[in-house]
């Protein structure tokens, strides 16, 4: 009803004319964004589900705040950094590339080094697309948005895993197959997961494993379909929980982000502290350790105000 009545106000105020161009202009608002006027000037995007006249549709969106990550910062991870910046280089300057998986410990820097690539590479024409798993049914579609663009593009997935059998899975696969490479030299798939095989592995699946006349193991049909999707990626990386002597290394740097007093920084006690605070935590490793310097170093900023 106020819509009703603010369109009749808007029409006795302006004629025919102003309320003709008002309409137009809700009615747009219920469609997708032309694609002339799509902003290719991000360092990254996200593939996002929006619906239009009832209709779910899914578009890239420009992510202008984008959380770059300086690579110098990041310790413990020299050999799968410098792999990754070589296969990146080799990607945006038209030379062959691999797909890259990026497995292991939580918080030890898997997405943070794919987004640094893509910070240290923007210059070069590298742009990052992030992926949700749900959303990689429209592989196809994302390939599509991208025909005829100039730049090299990277399909991020975070965190990926799967249950066998959805469709997310399947659509990853064929396109590691050869499907994205539809879209050309420009496109490769970057993935981070905590499994290594990207499903879950029961004790179970060994069961129809078999031994040959000459003592080798082979994988049975189950297990052989997992296997799959990872094979698929031409590089794996692999990344490890880090050792007391790195996360206290690592806790050094993190308090060059959130100071605190050098004194206390030093101190056996905060140590201690530190020590105890990853162990509550399940594991060492780079998050957990920017994580205990943020609350110390508001902690001790709420002390010297009061």
């Amino acid at each position: 009803m106020a819509h009703q009545q603010d369109l009749t106000k808007l029409l006795a105020e302006g004629g025919t004319e102003k309320l003709t161009a008002e309409l137009l202009l809700r009615f747009a608002q219920l469609l997708p964004p032309a694609a002339h006027d799509f902003d290719w000037s991000a360092p990254a995007y996200r593939w996002v589900k929006r619906t239009y006249l009832g209709t779910e549709l899914g578009r890239l969106m420009p992510v202008h705040s984008f959380a770059a990550v300086n690579l110098d910062n990041l310790l413990y991870v020299e050999r799968q950094k410098k792999l990754l910046l070589e296969n990146t280089a080799a990607f945006v300057r038209g030379l062959p590339a691999n797909n890259v998986l990026l497995t292991g410990a939580r918080g030890t820097g898997k997405s943070s080094l794919i987004r640094g690539c893509a910070a240290r590479f923007f210059d070069e024409g590298l742009r990052l697309i992030e992926v949700g798993k749900e959303d990689l049914r429209d592989l196809f579609e994302i390939v599509n948005a991208l025909e005829g663009r100039s730049e090299h593009f990277i399909l991020y997935c975070d965190d990926l895993s799967f249950e066998l059998g959805e469709s997310g899975y399947k659509a990853l696969k064929a396109a590691l197959d050869g499907s994205v490479s539809t879209g050309g030299s420009h496109i490769l798939v970057y993935a981070t997961s905590n499994r290594r095989h990207l499903m879950p592995e029961p004790a179970s699946d060994n069961l129809s494993s078999e031994l040959d006349e000459n003592g080798d193991l082979h994988p049975g049909e189950v297990l052989e379909e997992k296997l799959s999707l990872a094979e698929r990626f031409g590089l794996w990386l692999s990344f490890y929980p880090f050792s007391q002597s790195e996360y206290l290394r690592v806790l050094d740097q993190a308090f060059e982000l959130y100071p605190v007093p050098e004194s206390l920084r030093k101190s056996e006690e905060l140590r201690l502290e530190a020590v105890q605070w990853a162990i509550e935590r399940g594991g060492r490793s780079g998050r957990v350790a920017l994580q205990f310097a943020k609350m110390v170093s508001a902690r001790e900023a709420l002390k010297a105000r009061s």
